[in-house]
């Protein structure tokens, strides 16, 4: 909004004091990431006490954890902070006509909505339980049942991926070398006194690590005869994405800090993505696809970064509050779309090297206690208890050196992304 309002003073040929700072994005990234940690720690204790005063607390299971009574009665739902805290820097100082600023801000909002009303339904399932006397077991069918979360991802998915196959709006720049004769949509730019030229496509396309041809169009996945299904292909790929990343962030939040440091983290990686592709000189130095427009996005994710940040300074060990879906649903479907808008999902494995670690783990918990069970009668495990992360509390590690040898994997994880960009 206020990114609107010095726009429209610049129109009308008004001069504010530092009203032409907001036309550079980085001056409103780095605002962002003030504003949004600003939001988080100032009004931060605020939402904790009023969580605290309405008893919205966390019910803790018995697993035999160390520490893990300490923390029953700890406000949850915090994920509320987060969301603001990414929403308010968006809506003040991006872009808000581009086409990517409204499907992250639907995104948050959306994903938002649906861990909010999974957390309250936890929650008034407890209180029910309180005022009939009944013990209350969390991991009771109290919360949404899952194949409502599912559903609600999967129709997220189908916005995002329907977006950028036919949104106007959506495109990238690949260089044409031919003759330019009649050739539609043809941008000519000056590299060095040298013309250079470009086209507007808007093929389903992503970055290829390792791979000297680093754009991949999906359409190669299938048949000549059935590429003008490419769509059904792209959409099927993006639903498996969101859902995947965002239940692996939902995974990982299982002890104070985890989720919120690894998603800050990999925040920085796709900000440095949103930005080298969104700027035409650095993206053909780094030999990526240009996508006009995404540079915009870097504000967004600014905010996302700042967001999580301010909200360690609650939720580090001891946690004063935890996120709760709201929060890792939604940062964690984030991530998914961002990756996606950035065309780096097949990066994801890399730079959410945690989140796929803590999937993985569970899969195969389950998956080889069940056959066990078939198998022999009874179920045996792998891990000595799954998530990973608590496999390495039953072991004797304090959580907070867990989540900050989590945190250093994850630093390792996106470096090693964003030199892929290079390593061909």
């Amino acid at each position: 909004m206020l990114y609107q309002l010095f726009e429209w003073f610049k129109s009308e040929g008004w001069k504010f004091p530092g009203g032409q700072l907001f036309q550079f994005i980085t001056f409103r990234v780095l605002l962002a990431i003030i504003l949004s940690l600003v939001i988080t720690t100032v009004f931060g204790k605020s939402l904790i006490n009023y969580l605290r005063r309405k008893q919205v607390g966390e019910t803790v299971r018995d697993l035999g954890l160390a520490g893990e009574q300490q923390k029953k009665g700890t406000p949850t739902m915090g994920g509320i902070i987060i969301i603001l805290a990414i929403l308010i820097p968006t809506l003040l100082l991006a872009d808000l006509h581009k086409a990517y600023i409204r499907l992250m801000i639907l995104s948050t909002i959306w994903l938002g909505i649906i861990g909010f009303i999974d957390d309250y339904l936890k929650l008034r399932a407890k209180r029910i339980a309180q005022q009939q006397g009944v013990a209350y077991k969390k991991g009771d069918k109290d919360g949404l049942a899952g194949w409502f979360k599912i559903f609600g991802q999967v129709g997220l998915s189908i916005i995002i991926a329907s977006t950028l196959l036919f949104n106007e709006n959506v495109k990238v720049w690949r260089e044409y070398t031919g003759d330019v004769t009649g050739v539609k949509d043809v941008k000519t730019v000056k590299f060095d006194n040298v013309e250079r030229h470009f086209v507007e496509a808007k093929d389903p396309v992503t970055t290829i690590p390792f791979v000297k041809s680093h754009e991949f169009n999906y359409a190669k996945l299938l048949p000549p005869a059935l590429r003008s299904f490419t769509w059904v292909l792209y959409i099927a790929l993006v639903i498996f994405i969101v859902v995947a990343v965002s239940n692996g962030a939902n995974l990982t939040d299982g002890i104070d800090g985890l989720a919120t440091g690894v998603s800050a983290i990999i925040g920085v990686c796709l900000g440095v993505f949103a930005y080298a592709s969104g700027n035409l000189r650095l993206a053909d130095y780094l030999n990526i696809m240009y996508i006009p427009n995404l540079g915009e996005l870097s504000i967004f994710i600014g905010a996302l970064v700042g967001a999580c940040i301010g909200f360690l300074w609650y939720n580090a060990f001891p946690a004063q509050v935890f996120m709760g879906d709201t929060g890792s649903l939604t940062l964690g479907g984030i991530i998914a779309a961002l990756a996606i808008i950035v065309r780096k999902e097949l990066l994801i494995p890399i730079f959410c090297g945690v989140f796929l670690v803590e999937n993985i783990s569970v899969v195969i918990q389950v998956s080889y206690f069940k056959y066990t069970k078939k198998k022999y009668g009874e179920g045996k495990r792998i891990f000595l208890m799954s998530p990973l992360h608590h496999h390495y509390q039953k072991l004797g590690y304090h959580e907070s050196k867990i989540v900050t040898r989590f945190w250093i994997v994850t630093i390792l994880c996106v470096v090693f992304s964003i030199v892929t960009l290079k390593i061909r």
